[in-house]
């Protein structure tokens, strides 16, 4: 798999902003089910205000839970999700 473009140029941008101490996390409401979410943003100026420019949210739980990453022995697919332990 390859990772598309804008979500490279994405991810400089995140590092650039982390890089010169222009990160927020901020509450945010969730578009579609209202509840909070906790948002990583790039902080920006325009003029005299600020702007922030959201990038994604932090997992709500075990993030080991919510992704499944790339299988090692086949990049094209991804790994199964684990079995629960009696």
């Amino acid at each position: 798999m390859s990772i598309p473009d804008y979500a490279r140029t994405n991810f400089q941008t995140l590092l650039r902003a982390a890089g010169d101490g222009n990160l927020a996390l901020m509450e945010c409401a969730d578009a579609e089910s209202g509840q909070p979410r906790y948002v990583i943003c790039a902080v920006g100026r325009d003029g005299t205000g600020y702007v922030f420019t959201p990038f994604g949210h932090l997992a709500d739980g075990d993030p080991y839970d919510a992704y499944l990453p790339p299988d090692p022995d086949d990049p094209t697919t991804f790994m199964p999700k684990a079995e629960p332990h009696p």
